[in-house]
């Protein structure tokens, strides 16, 4: 049995929502008045999760990483909240009523949680069916990444992988078209046809997607640049390319 501390408003109440079995208990700053709050400890009564209120210093030290405004809560998980089973998940996807086509958002060895937690903000907003990393070299649902996610991290699947390049061969071999995003590339994200199943790659803070994954992608694509700059950050790039995707299939 796992346990885990998620601090901040937002995270907290996306957990008491989509969570609130896996919440043991709710730890309040005693000395803090706010209806945000109090809405918070209403909705962990209706679920019979306890309330402790503590002093701000014992909050700092549950969540030292992030800021908590008040509220921590303390997750108990037979795992870490990032799934396995990918090509089960896909499968069970295409085999059912949804008419949607499949979007889905690869992040090739991204370390940072801020830029983690930013794209499953931006992954939820856009309707991400799945965010998939590599198990090693990447950043898992640490306090940081929930707290930046807003609520997102308790929304969209994450999935850790043991091999990257398979689990993108599994993708194509399931009907998806797998599109990385790359300086390189010749052919610009506005050109594509994104409108079909699609998993979109993107590369790692500074060096970008690595050699095996460049290779195992049907097309690269990049994102064309005016400025003096001459790439975005992650989940600005992320951001950018999933909504492309809405607003062509919308």
């Amino acid at each position: 049995m796992n346990r885990s501390y998620v601090g901040g408003l937002h995270s907290v109440k996306a957990a008491l929502k989509s969570s609130a079995s896996e919440i043991e208990c709710l730890y309040v700053q005693k000395d803090r008045r706010d209806t945000r709050l109090r809405d918070l400890q209403a909705l962990a009564s209706k679920h019979a999760i306890e309330t402790r209120e503590v002093n701000r210093s014992m909050l700092n030290e549950l969540v030292s990483d992030v800021q908590h405004q008040g509220v921590v809560a303390l997750l108990r998980t037979t795992s870490s909240g990032v799934r396995e089973d990918l090509q089960a998940f896909v499968q069970q996807l295409l085999a059912g009523p949804r008419t949607e086509n499949l979007l889905i958002l690869v992040l090739d060895e991204v370390q940072d949680p801020h830029n983690l937690g930013a794209c499953l903000r931006s992954a939820d907003a856009a309707g991400v069916d799945a965010v998939v990393v590599p198990a090693d070299n990447s950043v898992g649902l640490t306090p940081v990444v929930r707290k930046v996610a807003s609520g997102a991290a308790e929304t969209v699947p994450l999935f850790q992988v043991t091999n990257l390049q398979r689990a993108l061969g599994e993708l194509q071999d399931a009907g998806i078209w797998v599109y990385g995003a790359a300086g390189e590339a010749s052919e610009s994200l506005f050109e594509l046809d994104l409108t079909g199943h699609v998993a979109l790659v993107m590369g790692a803070e500074g060096r970008g997607m690595r050699r095996l994954t460049r290779e195992r992608c049907d097309q690269l694509y990049k994102l064309p640049m005016k400025g003096a700059v001459s790439s975005l950050n992650v989940s600005v790039a992320a951001g950018i390319s999933l909504f492309e995707v809405v607003r062509q299939r919308d």
